[in-house]
Formats: C-alpha cells, sequence, structure tokens
C-alpha cells in the first residue's frame, strides 16, 4: 500500500511526500536567510502559509456544493484537498511582493525547484500502488450471510477496512454510507477488522448509519492481504478486480468521489 512506515508513526505516500518537500524548502529557504538576504525567510512564510491557504480556498471554490452541507470541513485540511493551481498563483505573487530585486527573485527559484525535486522523488517512490487482485476468500456478513470477494462480476467495488475504536473512522462512515447510498455502478464493502458482531451492530445503530454490505475480518485478513499499515483504509478496486488505488487515513468526499469516476468505464 502507498505509504510510509517510521516506527510507530504511518503516513499515506503522499502526505509523507509533501512533508519531505516543505523539509528541503524549509532548509534551503533559511540557507539563502543566513547568507543572501533576510527577506527569505519572511518570504518562505508567504509561500507555506500564503500558498497552503490560497490552494485550499481554490479547492473549495471548485467543490463548494460538496461544502454547503458542511462549511466548517472548509478548514479540515488534514483530509486534503488542494487545488495547486491557485497555490501557485499565491506563491509567484509572493515572489513579486516580498523579493522585489531580480537578483533576490532568481535565488528564490532555487528551494522551489529543490522542493519540488524532493516532493516529486519522494512520491515516486513511495507512492505506487500494485495491481493486486481480489483475495479468494469467502467472508461472513454482519446480516448472517456468506460473501465471496472474489466472485465473479462486473461492478467496480469500494472497500472501506475499518474499526469502531478508530476516531477517523468513525468520522468519515456517515459520509461514506450516504456516498454509497448514492453510488450507482459501484458496489461499496465496509469490512470491519478484529471486532465481534455485537459490537458492530450496536456502533451502527447508535451512530445511526446504515450499510448495505458490511464484512465480519475478525482476524485482519484484508489488511495483510493489501498491506494496509492502518486504519482507515479504503481500497478502489476495479472492474477486473485489481487494486487501482488505495488511501490510507480519512478520505474527503471529494477525494472518494474522484476515485469513485475514475473506476467506470471510459464509455459511461
Amino acid at each position: 500500500m502507498n505509504a510510509v512506515t517510521l516506527g510507530p508513526l504511518v503516513l499515506a505516500a503522499d502526505r509523507y511526500a509533501v512533508v519531505l518537500g516543505i523539509f528541503a524548502f524549509v532548509l534551503i529557504t533559511a540557507m539563502l536567510t543566513r547568507r543572501i538576504d533576510g527577506r527569505f525567510q519572511a518570504w518562505s512564510s508567504w509561500v507555506l502559509f500564503g500558498g497552503g491557504a490560497a490552494a485550499r480556498a481554490g479547492h473549495v471554490v471548485v467543490h463548494w456544493n460538496t461544502f454547503t452541507k458542511e462549511p466548517l470541513r472548509i478548514f479540515a485540511f488534514w483530509d486534503g484537498g488542494f487545488y495547486w493551481p491557485a497555490g501557485l498563483a499565491a506563491v509567484l505573487l509572493s515572489v513579486l511582493l516580498v523579493l522585489r530585486t531580480a537578483r533576490l527573485r532568481l535565488w528564490s527559484l532555487l528551494p522551489l525547484a529543490v522542493g519540488l525535486a524532493v516532493w516529486n522523488t519522494a512520491w515516486q517512490l513511495s507512492g505506487g500502488t500494485s495491481a493486486i487482485a481480489l483475495p479468494a476468500s469467502t467472508f461472513e456478513t454482519l446480516a448472517g450471510g456468506q460473501h465471496a470477494l472474489g466472485a465473479a462480476g462486473t461492478a467496480p467495488k469500494v472497500i472501506n477496512l475499518w474499526a469502531s475504536w478508530c476516531p477517523p473512522c468513525r468520522r468519515e462512515m456517515p459520509m461514506m454510507a450516504e456516498v454509497a447510498a448514492a453510488s450507482e455502478g459501484t458496489e461499496f464493502i465496509f469490512a470491519n477488522q478484529g471486532e465481534s458482531r455485537d459490537v458492530i451492530k450496536r456502533y451502527l445503530e447508535d451512530a445511526g448509519v446504515s450499510l448495505n454490505t458490511v464484512l465480519l475480518d475478525p482476524f485482519g485478513g484484508l489488511a495483510r492481504h493489501y498491506g494496509a499499515p492502518g486504519l482507515p483504509a479504503t481500497l478502489f478496486v476495479g472492474a477486473d478486480g485489481t487494486l487501482k488505488h488505495a488511501h490510507l487515513g480519512e478520505i474527503s468526499r471529494e477525494t472518494l468521489q474522484s476515485r469513485i469516476s475514475e473506476l467506470q468505464p471510459e464509455d459511461d
């Protein structure tokens, strides 16, 4: 799975790449501040905070219809969701307003280039998704039946690995249930990891969440099969039964809907 494990800390590959890119950018700008001009310190703050805020605001504007019912989610930047053209525009504006000479503007290209290079390299090395096939295992459902994930079929699948003790799982579950109910042509499967039937039923009843297909995976077989190092994990499986993308951690509505669209056949 596209994630990086650092001791007890697990980071999604995209966030890991961003952290490394920001670290490289800050390191180079600190060197420029000491050796070239002190204005690079203020400029780096404008790039990080101004560029990030602009990218987030651009994402909210582009997807405004999904934020109208949950306006406080605008500030949940940890879920992801950034419109990078807006962020880039803010970075270019900071170069023009904070760094007033051509010499300083040329120097600004160095930390930007290094940061982007480190981000891209880290993403390429850690962000790949292996085309793992669905397991042949059969799982018991919460309703008491049996469900074979690898059974013949043509519908793409969204498989959510979750547990009721996991705070991000609980936060995203109502949204996941809502999207699942509204999605046509995509099968949603909620595979609970390691909890008993009674615990799962009690949580869903208390939360007021209704799910069509809930699997019991008491020994975490699906997490091991796909190499998920933590919860929640959302797996996007194509109609051919192979993994197309894996998202570790809480997922936003926009990312979920975008990944579902990518699973659909091109002629749709």
